[in-house]
């Protein structure tokens, strides 16, 4: 991984599909130092809670063939709709903060969903993209994580 320079003043979005933190650099470009600004979070019950119906079935209208309907994946609707909101709030964050460069940090499968909700005013702020799901980790680490 090439060393991503995050200038100071800088906003960094670590996400995933149910917590997001929002970190500012008070640091310089050297020696970051992020700061929590925002936290958000969304308990998402098992799946077991989530969809308790079998899957649906379809039946032909000549014969009597049938076939099964795939059921709906809640976690990815319920994931959707958290990165929905923490767009729109990062959008809110840069526009009354007067943001000029964001950092995002995301799990694969929430970095695409990301890039697609955010509208054009912020996507121009972004000037680095990390692959990876560093939520869980201490401020520390993650910090220790954008150096290398």
């Amino acid at each position: 991984m090439s060393t991503i320079r995050i200038p100071h003043g800088s906003v960094v979005l670590v996400c995933d599909g149910a917590k997001a933190l929002i970190l500012r650099n008070q640091g310089d470009a050297k020696l970051i130092n992020l700061i929590p600004v925002n936290v958000e979070s969304e308990y998402q019950p098992p799946a077991r809670e989530l969809g308790t119906h079998r899957e649906g079935r379809v039946y032909q209208s000549q014969g009597g063939a049938r076939s099964a309907v795939q059921q709906t994946d809640w976690h990815d609707r319920a994931e959707e709709a958290f990165v929905s909101h923490v767009c729109e709030k990062l959008v809110a964050f840069a526009r009354d903060e007067g943001i000029n460069k964001l950092v995002r940090v995301a799990a694969p499968r929430v970095l695409g969903p990301l890039r697609k909700q955010l509208d054009s005013s912020a996507r121009a702020l972004v000037i680095a993209e990390v692959a990876k799901d560093l939520v869980g980790f201490p401020i520390p680490k993650i910090e220790h994580y954008l150096l290398q």
